[in-house]
């Protein structure tokens, strides 16, 4: 297993050891130590799974204090253009984005710390995504940015995406108040 630093502070990149035979494959696609060996104590409560169709682009959410969530997300079937914006006030990278390929070939994770919108683009169809969250989803604390803010700049992989009314009318960087 390798553990990667980003350019933005605080978002790793997990690359588990996969062990591949005639019958298969086996790997530990969680262990606490992993992180813990970082610095970062956390507790995951819930696990949660979308299923999507290529082109649906989920996001950018979060959860605002007290129920920040920290998130580890895997693609168990399929691939997506995965992102994460920075959105801690203090921080030197605030309002910058990272984005990378996940899929169920490379098996790469990514851990998100609280303080990050997040959200994902699908490349195929059927496609399965896996996180664990720190703290329980509560409706009423979700808040988000958009998907297209120009300020932001996300490169999205689609020309046609497919996105929820309450995507469309989330707010520009620029107009949000970041709790973090």
């Amino acid at each position: 297993m390798t553990i990667s630093e980003t350019q933005i502070e605080g978002l790793l990149i997990i690359n588990p050891t996969v062990f591949e035979d005639e019958r298969g494959y086996f790997f530990e696609n969680f262990r606490l130590s992993w992180l813990e060996e970082r610095g970062i104590i956390t507790r995951f409560v819930q696990d949660n799974e979308s299923k999507s169709d290529k082109n649906v682009l989920r996001g950018l959410h979060l959860q605002a204090p007290p129920f920040g969530q920290e998130k580890l997300l895997r693609v168990v079937r399929g691939a997506i253009y995965d992102v994460a914006v920075d959105l801690r006030k203090n921080s030197n990278t605030y309002g910058h984005y990272f984005g990378l390929e996940l899929n169920e070939e490379n098996k790469t994770m990514l851990f998100i710390p609280e303080g990050f919108a997040h959200g994902f683009c699908c490349l195929e169809d059927h496609t399965i995504v896996q996180y664990k969250c720190s703290r329980y989803y509560k409706k009423a604390s979700e808040i988000g940015i958009a998907w297209n803010d120009p300020e932001i700049g996300i490169q999205w992989p689609t020309d046609a995406p497919v996105i929820s009314e309450k995507d469309l009318v989330l707010p520009t960087l620029s107009n949000f108040e970041s709790p973090f």
